[in-house]
């Protein structure tokens, strides 16, 4: 079995330049389990870069900080950096602007991590209540993390305190992920089989349990205007969620096996899904198409080698904030780097035991986490935007696939539009 298409010639897919790497310290006990990196996380205004080290431990560096020894010294390890020597150089000035490396204890294993930010304008949903513990200003970081014994914590990121602690799932919280629009609502996907929808402008309150999976639920996203959320799971899951009316949109039927991670398009336009049936598909949210898949082996396999143990396990998937780039992590110890009009990978790195990715809030930098707790950053593919798709992801962060149809245009300019190469 072969990991790109017949005809293809390895040696001029590009390799991806390797930029930094962060690793863990080694535990002061050995175990088998439990020093993994399930997830990473940036900032949305790229003040921190966090991920968990395994063993309870979430670290939060200021991104500068690792941009700077990157730069100045290639491959770096940063697990060292000492602490007094990052709270020496960023004494002076407000906690925002110099934010500071912070090593948080969370308790028990750590499986999911995401940041959040507020914004004044969106209040609480709870309009009735009139006092609340906590006032969420619009220049506070939130980070909340999702644990093994089905707590979530929410933490200052710029202090490191402690927030809230959130409690009622029953299970491992596999993910988490804030809605973009600055409203502090939080969804949390657990091994319980349900998510859960959090409202921390109003001291973390649990506004409602969405209940649609069979079985375990690995991750979710929300689209870019966060009416849309997207949850992926076990028994070849992917369903879409209207998040105003908390009600279930549509399931999409097209994956083998459980299917473990999912992102949205910048603009919305488009749904990547990842599972461990060696495939990404590229989707439709707004009428349930599959429009692109990227194989991760070859010849693809057949129904029943794709559900089961193929060693071609598709970890994770991440859009970059051009709408042009698709990042892959599988079990073949490989990164990829696909464009969305290319059916190969345009750059690719090694990378062994890998389990999680996703691109720095400019787009510039891939991160990916592994088994061992560490975490590996490449630069990402360089390209410049035509005009043409420009205008696509402008167009389409307003317009859904119909009311693109229904433009009096001509019909190839609607097939582009549409995302039907």
């Amino acid at each position: 079995m072969a990991s790109f298409p017949p005809g293809v010639n390895e040696k001029l897919i590009g390799r991806s330049r390797t930029v930094g790497e962060l690793l863990a310290p080694a535990a002061p006990f050995d175990k088998k389990c439990g020093r993994e990196n399930w997830t990473v996380a940036f900032a949305p205004d790229g003040s921190y870069f966090a991920w968990s080290q395994g063993h309870r431990i979430v670290k939060l560096i200021p991104w500068s900080q690792c941009l700077s020894n990157f730069t100045l010294h290639g491959i770096k390890n940063f697990a060292n950096l000492s602490h007094s020597k990052l709270s020496r150089q960023n004494s002076d000035g407000d906690q925002k602007s110099k934010p500071r490396e912070h090593v948080i204890d969370c308790g028990d294993i750590v499986w999911s991590l995401a940041f959040g930010s507020s914004v004044p304008e969106k209040q609480s949903r709870c309009v009735n209540i009139e006092w609340h513990r906590f006032k969420f200003g619009q220049d506070q970081l939130l980070l909340a993390t999702g644990l093994s014994n089905g707590r979530i914590k929410i933490w200052d990121a710029y202090t490191g305190k402690l927030l809230l602690n959130l409690m009622d799932h029953t299970e491992v919280v596999r993910d988490l992920t804030f809605a973009p629009d600055g409203s502090l609502v939080l969804v949390s996907a657990s091994r319980d089989k349900t998510l859960r929808v959090w409202d921390l402008k109003d001291d973390g309150n649990m506004m409602k349990v969405l209940r649609g999976h069979p079985n375990w639920v690995y991750s979710s996203a929300f689209s870019p205007d966060s009416s849309i959320l997207c949850s992926v799971g076990a028994n070849k899951a992917v369903l879409l969620w209207d998040m105003d009316q908390y009600t279930l949109i549509r399931k999409l039927e097209g994956h083998h096996h459980d299917v473990v991670a999912c992102d949205f398009s910048p603009d919305g336009a488009l749904l990547a899904t990842a599972s461990y049936d060696t495939r990404v598909c590229v989707w439709d949210p707004h009428t349930g198409a599959v429009l692109l898949e990227f194989g991760h082996l070859f010849p693809p396999p057949t129904l029943i080698f794709a559900g089961g143990a193929n060693d071609r396990w598709v970890r994770s998937v991440s859009f970059s904030h051009d709408g042009l780039h698709i990042a892959t992590l599988a079990d073949d110890k490989m990164v990829r780097f696909w464009r969305i009009d290319d059916e190969y990978p345009v750059q690719v790195a090694p990378l062994s035991n890998g389990l999680c990715c996703t691109f720095s809030t400019d787009g510039s930098i891939l991160a990916a986490g592994t088994q061992d707790g560490s975490v590996y950053f490449w630069a990402a593919p360089k390209h410049v935007s035509s005009l043409q798709h420009l205008c696509r992801m402008a167009l389409r962060r307003v317009m859904n696939t119909s009311e693109v149809q229904n433009l009096p245009i001509p019909s190839a300019i609607v097939a582009f539009l549409s995302y039907r190469m």
